[in-house]
């Protein structure tokens, strides 16, 4: 007789911590398998860090709704918390005439979206604000900020233990088979291969997600939820650049990510980053010839940065459905109950503004469980 158990969450990132949190509260039996040695390796610790407001994704879609309503969650669990943040504001510059009529597009896309607390700046407005940083006019965002990512994940696994849910390392899931109203998990560890049976399968499992739908018997290109992996290399400034502008500072965004920023991190180092460059495989290293790419992406709205002072810090890689040159694609969270497949849930494509929606991406996880 195999084990049986209430929910196996699969991935330990920012979503699988909280959704763990949020569904053991309702006294399931909870486990969460992370093939890393701990919890939140992968995207959720190499990102920005940044609370995103909601402004970039279009009305209705979940990537929308679950940011403007994570980032209020967000602030509220972190003031109570005091996990570190800073609600810093940031502004996104045009350059041009071109970029000036994108900015007055984001700013009617983030009213529709119900950030209602979008300010456009002039050059002049820009300059007063941050006398360092060169533009022709700035969309303000006051309630963007950055936070202490890991003080969030930490703070998220111990909540979930403390609920009863159950963390199990170093634990790959390499079969899932529908046995009946159930899963029958298959999993590998140090130990070799072992299965227990599970009423409810959640796939948290951020670069790893398609593989495990495919596990399950989802025909993932039928389904459309084949991911492209994209990299995010991030390079630091010298320490002289430290407080020379005051809050993160973005152009307007590319079609793979939110473009080249400026933003000094709540321990005073200076990242410019992340670029966006599709990859074939998951590799961390950071190449010191994109250094002048990086300097020609920012001289224009920073115009003060040295090529010379750039050094390569670190790389992330983003799970996105959106291939190169592909139109917008949502986040995928659904209960396959159609596919049938009953009892799973799949979170598939969850890059970009995950880290900021996790919570409520965690709640309306737990609602489509109830």
């Amino acid at each position: 007789m195999l084990a049986e158990i209430d929910v196996a969450i699969i991935g330990a990132g920012v979503i699988g911590l909280a959704t763990a949190r949020e569904i053991a509260q309702g006294q399931k039996e909870v486990f969460v398998f992370e093939k890393n040695g701990t919890f939140g390796l992968e995207t959720s610790s190499r990102n920005s860090e940044v609370i995103h407001a909601g402004i970039y994704y279009p009305e209705d879609s979940l990537k929308a709704k679950l940011c403007v309503e994570g980032k209020n969650l967000l602030y509220r669990l972190c003031d109570k918390n005091n996990i570190t943040h800073k609600k810093s504001g940031k502004i996104i510059v045009a350059a041009d005439e071109n970029e000036m009529s994108w900015l007055e597009e984001l700013h009617q896309q983030g009213k529709r979206n119900g950030v209602d607390d979008l300010v456009l700046l002039s050059r002049t407005e820009v300059k007063k604000l941050e006398p360092n940083v060169e533009a022709r006019a700035g969309l303000l965002s006051p309630s963007s900020g950055i936070l202490d990512s890991h003080s969030l994940l930490k703070f998220l696994y111990d909540q979930a233990r403390e609920k009863g849910a159950e963390f199990v390392f170093d634990t790959e899931v390499i079969g899932i088979e529908r046995s009946g109203t159930k899963y029958k998990v298959e999993i590998k560890d140090r130990d070799g291969v072992s299965a227990f049976v599970a009423h409810t399968v959640v796939n948290c499992a951020g670069l790893n997600s398609a593989r495990i739908a495919q596990l399950v018997g989802i025909d993932i290109a039928r389904a459309g939820y084949r991911l492209h992996y994209c990299k995010g290399e991030y390079f630091s400034l010298a320490s002289k650049y430290r407080n020379l502008v005051s809050r993160p500072i973005y152009p307007t965004p590319e079609q793979a990510g939110h473009g080249i920023h400026w933003r000094q991190t709540l321990d005073g180092r200076v990242l410019l980053g992340p670029s966006a460059d599709y990859v074939d495989s998951i590799d961390y290293a950071v190449d010191d010839m994109h250094k002048q790419h990086f300097y020609d992406s920012v001289k224009g709205f920073l115009p003060f940065v040295e090529l010379e002072d750039l050094s390569p810090e670190s790389a992330g890689i983003r799970p996105k459905l959106q291939g190169p040159g592909e139109d917008f694609r949502d986040f995928v969270i659904t209960h396959e109950e159609k596919a049938g497949f009953q009892g799973l849930i799949n979170l598939i494509g969850i890059e970009s503004p995950g880290l900021t929606a996790a919570l409520a991406i965690a709640r309306y996880v737990d609602r489509m469980m109830s």
